[in-house]
């Protein structure tokens, strides 16, 4: 029998029970669907991929199972090419006829944009669940759990400590519940045939499993292209592919180019560095925050570069913050009109304001707080003027106003820095205890995150404070 015959019997004989889908992660390296799941790499040469010859499937240290070399690959070399058939996708405007795809297309109606990754995970149970799936190789391959907080113990959901993460976490968890229910109810009577899952219930911690394993998974790429000959953008799951892991400084790259033979999209990771025997193939996944590797992905990167916190800008907490910092009649809460119209231009002011701003990442202040601040904390209209936004939205740009004016504004940030890390019940120095103690995967995890979300906090501080000794010295 071929190689891809026994794939196949494999594939059509093999029970699929969507019940058993996540709980929070028991340990480190999850196992994967199936004890003894097809290989991967052989499948996907199998479906006409291309896969380099020094490339395997190994244990990591960091992320558990990633791709390694096996020998030394020169820089530009093709690593893995897929075919245009073998990405998972899921277009809900589809035209497809088959009753179950209706079906499936009519529940991501229910799912907001913002969590698409619910939207290819209904197609992804659609394909575990199916007999005969041309993508059970590949599923059969995806871990049994994720360390996503949606399955933490409420405890540990409790111990990530910061109120943004708590929000997202309970509003996708709020979402799950609701969606099983919705489910439930558009399925209920639909003939066998036409069940999109073949009739297999369906609950809220199946959807989880599927959308964790999207959200931590999938890529968005160019898809089909539009009649006005323009390409979609459509997330997708890339076999094997979607085992290479996570770095800020990767080895490799995904591009997309056109078959010259049928114009069809290849999906391709090509080496962007020479890569050395036995280093893992890395990828970047993103400049994100510590929120968005965790809630998606599930794991922490200490001293992440991009990562911020979030703060309100309220006009009672910058007073009371700006007095904390030394300055004698702040007037956030009754601006000049001047000013109330500069804060307008900011977003920070008005019926439709965005109020959330950030400390952190690559700006240490967002602009639009700092501008804010030093138009606040002025008292010279005239000379505010002469400035336009983009230079008073500037760390780069040293005291663009008087010198007392940029004094105040630091000492300012540095006073809500104080508020933030009041607002965490343990300290740094207490988390890192709890470290070291014998702790359930999720609650490492937990303390990992709220640690380096006090850090971050701890470093702006600093950083601001070093700022103004050299102000104050001139």
């Amino acid at each position: 029998m071929s190689s891809k015959m026994m794939l196949m019997a494999n594939s059509l004989t093999h029970v699929r029970p969507l019940t058993c889908a996540a709980a929070a992660a028991a340990a480190v390296y999850p196992s994967r669907l199936v004890s003894q799941p097809p290989d991967l790499i052989k499948w996907v040469k199998i479906e006409g991929g291309f896969v380099h010859k020094s490339i395997k499937i190994a244990q990591g240290d960091s992320f558990g199972l990633g791709l390694v070399a096996s020998e030394d690959i020169p820089k530009g070399s093709d690593l893995i090419a897929l075919p245009q058939h073998i990405p998972l996708k899921f277009d809900g405007s589809s035209s497809e006829s088959e009753n179950s795809h209706s079906a499936l297309i009519k529940l991501a109606q229910h799912v907001p944009e913002e969590l698409w990754a619910m939207k290819l995970g209904l197609k992804l149970l659609q394909e575990r669940a199916r007999k005969g799936s041309f993508w059970w190789p590949y599923i059969s391959n995806l871990p049994e759990t994720y360390s996503v907080p949606i399955f933490f113990p409420g405890e540990d959901i409790k111990n990530l400590q910061y109120a943004p993460l708590l929000y997202q976490v309970n509003k996708r968890c709020r979402f799950l519940l609701e969606f099983e229910k919705i489910l439930k109810n558009e399925l209920e009577n639909l003939k066998p045939d036409d069940h999109p899952f073949s009739g297999q219930d369906v609950d809220s911690s199946a959807l989880g499993w599927a959308m964790s394993a999207v959200s931590s998974r999938a890529f968005r790429l160019y898809g089909g292209k539009r009649p006005d000959g323009t390409r979609s953008n459509v997330p997708m799951m890339l076999p094997l592919i979607d085992m290479c892991n996570h770095s800020f400084d990767p080895n490799a790259e995904i591009v997309q180019e056109e078959a010259n033979s049928d114009r069809n999209m290849l999906v391709k990771v090509v080496a962007g560095k020479e890569i050395k025997q036995n280093d893992p193939l890395l990828l970047n996944y993103g400049c994100l925050s510590s929120d968005l590797f965790l809630l998606d992905y599930g794991f922490v990167i200490p001293s992440n570069p991009y990562d911020c916190i979030e703060l309100k800008y309220d006009a009672a907490l910058l007073d009371a913050a700006s007095m904390a910092a030394g300055v004698s009649s702040p007037n956030f809460s009754s601006p000049s009109p001047w000013q109330q119209q500069i804060l307008s231009h900011l977003n920070l002011d008005g019926p439709n304001s965005d109020l959330k701003v950030t400390l952190g990442g690559g700006e240490l202040v967002e602009g639009r707080l700092l501008a804010a601040l030093r138009v606040v904390l002025s008292n010279d209209e005239e000379a505010v003027k002469q400035h336009d936004l983009e230079t008073l939205k500037s760390l780069t740009v040293e005291a663009p106003l008087e010198i007392s004016t940029e004094v105040s504004a630091l000492r300012t940030v540095v006073a809500l820095c104080v508020i933030a890390l009041g607002h965490f019940p343990t300290k740094i120095m207490e988390d890192e205890l709890l470290l070291k103690q014998n702790v359930s995967p999720t609650t490492e995890l937990a303390l990992q995150f709220r640690i380096q979300k006090k850090s971050l906090i701890v470093d702006v501080m600093r950083d601001l404070s070093k700022r103004v000794k050299l102000l104050l010295a001139k």
